[in-house]
């Protein structure tokens, strides 16, 4: 479990194809300061198991077909940056939201609008996890715990859509800051939300 408060930006090393699988070493010295074989650490919003923790504040992390045909990470590379998160611990604050690093689908942004001291980005809703988006509730992009300042549609084959508002720090220590206009992000929802729904499937 997560809080969607994205501790460190850091990097992708190396990447090597298995097949049915990729195994990735990503750079991190803050997310690997105490980590261990088996431990959690959300890359860009997915939960991944720690295989090895190496020199240089580095870690190892298999990644099954699933996975990379679901999120955004097959489209990583090595270079590319990404938001890293060490699993919430029982003792600490709840900053964000529950999150539990299961991507439900991937989006893109559709825009970006800067203004003086933050910056409104538009982000492409997919159908199958609109109904859980609400206005002023929390919603998970690449790993980030952000509250939806709007909703829409246009009417083109961006569909639907939300926004989020970003501040200085968000714009700086994630990478939504440097992402441009059509990059894939990772979209997880309030859980609670498809929890809701689940129950209310079975009322008497």
């Amino acid at each position: 479990m997560f809080t969607g408060i994205v501790e460190e930006l850091g990097e992708v090393v190396a990447k090597e194809d298995l097949g049915d699988a990729a195994r990735f070493t990503l750079r991190g010295e803050l997310v690997t300061s105490d980590a261990g074989h088996g431990d959690s650490i959300a890359v860009n919003g997915v939960c991944l198991t720690v295989v090895d923790v190496l020199a240089g504040g580095s870690f190892t992390a298999d990644v099954m077909a699933e996975t990379l045909k679901r999120s955004s990470l097959g489209a990583l590379e090595v270079g590319s940056r990404v938001n890293l998160e060490r699993a919430a611990a029982v003792n600490s604050r709840l900053g964000g939201h529950l999150v539990q690093g299961h991507v439900d689908a991937t989006g893109h942004i559709v825009s970006r609008s800067p203004s003086e001291h933050w910056e409104v980005v538009r982000v492409a809703l997919p159908a199958e996890i609109a109904r859980y988006v609400v206005e002023k509730g929390s919603i998970t992009v690449d790993g980030i715990s952000l509250t939806v300042s709007g909703l829409g549609t246009d009417g083109t084959e961006n569909g639907d859509w939300f926004e989020v508002s970003l501040i200085p720090t968000t714009l700086d220590l994630t990478t939504l800051g440097r992402s441009p206009v059509g990059t894939p992000v990772n979209l997880e929802v309030d859980v609670i939300a498809k929890y809701v729904e689940r129950l209310n499937q079975y009322k008497a």
